[in-house]
């Protein structure tokens, strides 16, 4: 009986402190079935590593972030469990992890490791109209280990510098050859210029260039229509990439909306090769929490790019995922 009690007193205490200090907690639940209409297992861009294994039923992530924030400063610690986040975190179930200081009201300094600050979509499925990605995504860079200043010029007008490690080496591997990357963005009226130029993975190339544009804009009071377009190249390496990617999505109701994407992605090097693919999505909102995404996408190179059908020129693939979001 005494530890019942005293269990309830800890947890009242506990319960009593994140509401006194702002602690928030929040998430993502995410699990999908997908078929695909060729021979052999998977569908392009469920699985960022091993698009393969996503066949008939399958488990995304559970992602749970805690966050502080005092006065003048806190921190973000973004946990992120399963296949998908697997693909994307850099240090074992570490998705995000940092702290920040309001230097003013228009100033922030962050440190950690944090998501990228490129491309229209990102790792959290609560975020992304879609359920499955764009090339563009999986081509990355998803997060970023280092230092960035941002600074809010005026409600319109944001810029940010960063400094940080290879995009490609992880947290948990360490920065062993010391590549660094520098990163810069300038935002205005919800439109992002970025670029990054540095090392990508501990190979010693280190002239790596990523420009990306990300904006949108509101063509109705229901129609928006989304953009990033994005380009990167090595001198040294002679390779790089270059794609775009369309998001027109209508509102219909509080709980219905149609989406098209439709995208273009081309890799760069001695020899060419390029993809195109073709994205319907639904997304329905059962509950507050509650969304299920219905995709039909289909993807088309006559170079062997499309993601885990090396074989094929083209892949029609059909997903139905549910997405829980706390």
């Amino acid at each position: 009986m005494k530890k019942i009690v005293l269990s309830a007193l800890l947890l009242a205490t506990a319960v009593a402190f994140a509401q006194e200090s702002k602690v928030s907690v929040s998430g993502t639940v995410d699990m999908y079935g997908t078929a695909n209409f060729v021979d052999g297992a998977g569908t392009p861009g469920i699985l960022i590593a091993n698009p393969a294994n996503a066949n008939g039923f399958g488990l995304g992530s559970i992602n749970t972030v805690f966050a502080y924030e005092g006065e003048k400063s806190g921190f973000v610690a973004d946990l992120a469990f399963g296949p998908k986040a697997d693909d994307a975190n850099l240090a074992g179930a570490i998705n995000q992890l940092y702290a920040y200081y309001n230097v003013s009201d228009k100033t922030t300094i962050t440190a950690g490791q944090f998501n990228t600050f490129l491309g229209y979509e990102v790792i959290s499925p609560a975020a992304n109209f879609n359920y499955t990605v764009s090339y563009l995504f999986n081509a990355g860079p998803f997060s970023h280990t280092g230092v960035k200043l941002d600074y809010a010029a005026s409600e319109d007008l944001s810029y940010m510098l960063a400094v940080t490690n290879s995009h490609a080496i992880s947290s948990a591997d360490g920065n062993v050859g010391g590549e660094m990357q520098f990163g810069a963005q300038v935002g205005y009226k919800g439109q992002y210029l970025n670029f990054i130029y540095g090392g990508v993975d501990g190979s010693g190339i280190t002239d790596n260039m990523f420009v990306d544009y990300t904006g949108g804009f509101d063509l109705s009071d229901s129609l928006f229509l989304g953009i990033n377009a994005a380009y990167s190249h090595s001198e040294d390496a002679d390779a790089g990439y270059q794609g775009a990617a369309l998001y027109l999505e209508n509102t219909f109701s509080d709980s219905f909306a149609l989406g098209l994407r439709p995208e273009f992605f081309q890799m760069n090097g001695a020899s060419d090769a390029t993809v195109t693919a073709l994205t319907l999505a639904a997304s329905s909102s059962l509950t507050d929490n509650l969304k299920v995404i219905t995709e039909l996408r289909m993807d088309s190179s006559e170079d062997g790019m499309i993601e885990a059908f090396a074989g094929e020129e083209s892949v029609s693939a059909l997903t139905i995922a549910a997405v829980y979001s706390f």
